[in-house]
């Protein structure tokens, strides 16, 4: 679980945009034939540091796509970005995946992966490595980077706890 402080967000007041991350098409069969449903992974975010995501199931894709949007809104946290990119390295689990983040100096980029790189992105990080170990189930793989992201403490917090200046912070 996240060691630092989980900040829940409202929606109504922020401007959001969705990225899907993930569609699974679901078939069950019956006496009658087939049975197709569609699952969608959904990423939202104000790329300003508030992310969230959602799952969405429905018969049709569109209505998947734009319940697991609901779903998203009704899960919003907010994460530390630092002069776009992250505070320090981190490792996030979840289940069979792995994931490490670390921040990147000006002009890197994103560099990360499929699921990583949406979620990244959502949070509005502009330079960070990162690299996804094990599992590839993007519903992992999305989970595991949220919990590396919710483990991160903002400087300015670090600082204010231990009685120092930002400065200090970052030159020991």
């Amino acid at each position: 679980m996240p060691k630092g402080k989980i900040q829940k967000v409202k929606a109504p007041d922020i401007d959001l945009k969705d990225r899907l991350v993930a569609i699974n098409r679901v078939t069950k069969v019956t006496k009658g034939g087939r049975d197709f449903s569609f699952a969608a992974l959904v990423v939202v975010g104000d790329e300003n540091g508030v992310v969230g995501f959602g799952l969405g199931k429905a018969k049709e894709v569109t209505s998947a796509i734009a319940k697991g949007v609901e779903d998203a809104k009704k899960h919003l946290v907010r994460v530390p970005v630092f002069q776009g990119t992250l505070p320090h390295e981190q490792t996030g689990y979840y289940s069979g995946a792995k994931v490490l983040v670390k921040p990147a100096g000006p002009g890197t980029g994103v560099i990360a992966g499929g699921a990583m790189r949406a979620v990244l992105e959502s949070v509005g990080v502009k330079n960070v490595l990162a690299k996804s170990q094990g599992s590839t189930n993007p519903h992992s793989v999305v989970k595991a980077t949220l919990d590396a992201l919710l483990s991160m403490r903002d400087p300015l917090t670090i600082a204010q706890a231990r009685g120092v200046t930002l400065d200090k912070v970052f030159n020991g």
